[in-house]
């Protein structure tokens, strides 16, 4: 499996930047970026918006961008919350999916080459969703590659 969120810098073209952050929603607060999801709840565990991942995804030549923001306050047990955007052929950047997850690329794949996500969270039985041409969608539920049941 790969891992959409990658733990080295990642490289992004300064030009694109704030126009990632602006199409997530993020504003920016000094040199940080926020979401506003964590105004009044903002802790020592709270991390302002960063690119976690900037790279062709589904293999139409041009990259998609991960963008992430934490905390345990305000995103409880998962920690984390992840904007996926792409980069449209007029320029601009399109918001494919927002989750409170921890977001894992499968190799499995939906629609134009989407890649199957793992939604990452608590527990060892997580969503899986798949692009449907329109939309990331409920596909399955696995852990570690296996199909599982979740608890009710």
């Amino acid at each position: 499996m790969l891992s959409l969120l990658v733990a080295a810098a990642v490289a992004v073209p300064s030009a694109e930047q704030a126009a990632l952050f602006k199409a997530a929603g993020f504003t920016r607060h000094g040199r940080d970026w926020k979401s506003g999801n964590c105004e009044e709840s903002e802790s020592e565990s709270y991390a302002p918006g960063s690119i976690d991942d900037y790279r062709d995804v589904n293999g139409d030549g041009r990259p998609e961008a991960v963008v992430s923001e934490s905390g345990a306050v305000c995103y409880g047990l998962t920690g984390t919350h992840f904007w996926l955007l792409s980069k449209q052929p007029s320029g601009s950047w399109k918001l494919m999916l927002q989750e409170t997850a921890m977001p894992e690329f499968l190799k499995s794949r939906g629609a134009g080459g989407w890649p199957d996500i793992s939604m990452g969270g608590p527990g060892f039985c997580f969503p899986v969703v798949r692009w449907n041409g329109k939309a990331y969608v409920q596909n399955r539920f696995e852990y570690e590659g296996r199909p599982c049941r979740r608890p009710r």
